[in-house]
């Protein structure tokens, strides 16, 4: 295998977590917004995207109902896991945009990060995402179960997906968080009034 180009890396957020600073999104290996590609060329993609110096991975349980984690499982079979960042996510019962069916309790944690480290056949998940909070739930019982998996060396390290600022301060009171996934561009600006210097206190300065 040819020795991959360099992509700079940066740490995301205080707890030693070190990635490319560009990533591969892989939801739309497996459709969603398009036909899933082939599985032969998902597989391409991602030894491609290594080649260019991308060691950043991101996944899901819900994309493609489980079929993009086994086709990022096949890729990352071919590829040194010591060089591999993989972040993946649960909480979202049915990718269904219009009305998003979601679970956050403590066993369906346990649940889904045993399922996935089966499917991505690996023996720990460096990044894992709660992917929709679950309000119904309190976030102190969802991180409970998060930490326990770190504990367990199942989850290197913790994220939340479109989270706000109250949910990620509790969230970070019971373990430390290490990223927050929500849109920031040009057409959402809302979180810079409290979300951004909120993870730049909890996640940077920690």
């Amino acid at each position: 295998m040819a020795e991959p180009q360099r992509i700079p890396t940066v740490n995301l957020g205080s707890q030693g977590l070190v990635v490319s600073k560009l990533g591969l999104g892989c939801m739309g290996l497996t459709g969603t917004y398009n036909h899933p590609l082939p599985e032969d060329q998902g597989i391409t993609v991602v030894k491609h995207a290594f080649n260019k110096g991308i060691t950043f991975f991101d996944t899901a349980d819900v994309y493609g109902a489980n079929a993009n984690e086994l086709l990022l499982a096949k890729a990352l079979k071919q590829l040194p896991r010591d060089k591999i960042q993989i972040a993946t996510k649960f909480g979202v019962l049915k990718l269904d945009f219009a009305n998003l069916h979601v679970k956050g309790t403590p066993d369906y944690v346990r649940s889904c990060c045993e399922a996935s480290l089966k499917r991505l056949d690996v023996e720990y998940i460096d990044l894992y995402y709660q992917h929709r909070v679950d309000t119904s739930v309190p976030i102190e019982q969802t991180m409970g179960e998060l930490k326990k998996l770190v504990e367990e060396k199942k989850v290197k390290y913790i994220g939340l997906s479109e989270a706000s600022s109250d949910t990620i301060r509790r969230a970070h009171a019971v373990h430390p968080i290490t990223a927050v996934q929500i849109e920031w561009s040009l057409w959402t600006r809302d979180i810079e009034d409290e979300i951004v210097p909120l993870c730049r206190l909890v996640l940077v300065e920690t």
